[in-house]
C-alpha cells in the first residue's frame, strides 16, 4: 500500500459531456450552510457488494469525483479503459483495505458536525477573502494516499485519513507520532480550509508560506490550531500591518519567515 505525506492534488481537467448544477454565487450567499455529499457510502456500497447501480451513479452523478480517484489518487488507468471497473473493484478487496471502507462508516455515520464547522470556517474566510467560491465539497476512501483533493471547484477528503491517531494501521504503515497526531476528526475541517489556500495561493518555498496559510487557518477556524513561532511570527507581523490584506499576505512578494 502507497504511503504519502499530505499534500494537496490540484486537478486541472475539464469535465467532458457532463452538466454542473452547482449553486451560484447568489444562492450561496443565501445558503452558508456546506453541504458534504456522501460520496464515499456509494463507493462503499460498489466496493463491497458490487452493486451495479452503485457504480453507475459514480459514474453518472460523480463523474469528476470517480475520475479523479481512480486516474490522479488511485493511479490505476483511465476511466475510459474496458476493464477499469474491474481494477478499480478488485483493489479495494485487499483486506485492509475493505476493513477501512468498515471502519470510516462506522465513524462517520453522522458528519452533521464537520459540516457546520466547515460552513463556518468558509464564511470566515469569504470576509477574509472576499469573491472566493466555496468548493463543492464530497468525502470519499482513498488507500491511505492524500488526505485533501482540491480542484476544478471540488474538494475532496478522504476519510481514511482521519480515523484517529490510535487507529492500528496507521502505526503499522509507518506514519510517526507527529502525523499521526493530525489524522484525527478535529483536523478536518483546517486541513480543507488549508489546503484550499494552497491550491489558491501556490508557492515554491513551501517553508516559508506555510506558516502564513496556517495563520489563516487559524482565523477562518476561529481558534488557534497551529501555534508555533513561525505562525506567531506571522501573526505579529499581521498586528504591526493592519492595513495589509490576508490576500496581500498569501503573495509571493510578502517575506516574513
Amino acid at each position: 500500500m502507497r504511503k504519502f505525506y499530505l499534500f494537496v492534488l490540484v486537478v486541472l481537467t475539464v469535465c467532458l459531456g457532463c452538466q454542473w448544477h452547482l449553486k451560484s454565487s447568489t444562492e450561496e450567499t443565501k445558503d452558508h450552510r456546506v453541504k458534504i455529499e456522501r460520496y464515499d457510502r456509494i463507493e462503499t456500497l460498489f466496493l463491497t457488494t458490487g452493486d451495479y447501480s452503485a457504480l453507475q451513479q459514480m459514474n453518472t452523478e460523480y463523474t469528476m469525483q470517480t475520475r479523479t480517484l481512480i486516474e490522479n489518487v488511485l493511479c490505476l488507468g483511465k476511466v475510459d479503459e474496458s476493464d477499469i471497473n474491474t481494477r478499480f473493484y478488485g483493489f479495494y478487496q485487499d483486506s485492509t483495505l475493505q476493513s477501512i471502507l468498515s471502519e470510516v462508516q462506522l465513524q462517520y455515520e453522522n458528519m452533521d458536525d464537520i459540516s457546520s464547522q466547515l460552513s463556518d470556517a468558509f464564511q470566515r474566510l469569504r470576509r477574509l477573502l472576499p469573491g472566493i467560491q466555496i468548493p463543492r465539497v464530497y468525502t470519499q476512501i482513498t488507500s491511505l494516499d492524500q488526505s485533501i483533493v482540491v480542484g476544478d471547484g471540488l474538494l475532496g477528503i478522504s476519510l481514511d485519513k482521519y480515523l484517529g491517531q490510535d487507529y492500528p494501521l496507521y502505526k503499522r504503515y509507518g506514519y510517526s507520532d507527529r502525523q499521526r497526531a493530525m489524522m484525527n476528526r478535529s483536523y478536518i475541517v483546517p486541513d480543507c480550509i488549508g489546503f484550499f489556500l494552497l491550491s489558491l495561493y501556490p508557492s515554491e518555498n513551501i517553508h516559508a508560506h506555510m506558516p502564513k496559510i496556517q495563520y489563516v487557518v487559524n482565523r477562518a477556524v476561529g481558534k488557534k490550531i497551529f501555534d508555533d513561532d513561525s505562525v506567531n511570527q506571522v501573526e505579529k507581523y499581521m498586528q504591526e500591518h493592519v492595513n495589509l490584506t490576508v490576500d496581500a499576505l498569501l503573495k509571493d512578494s510578502i517575506h516574513i519567515i
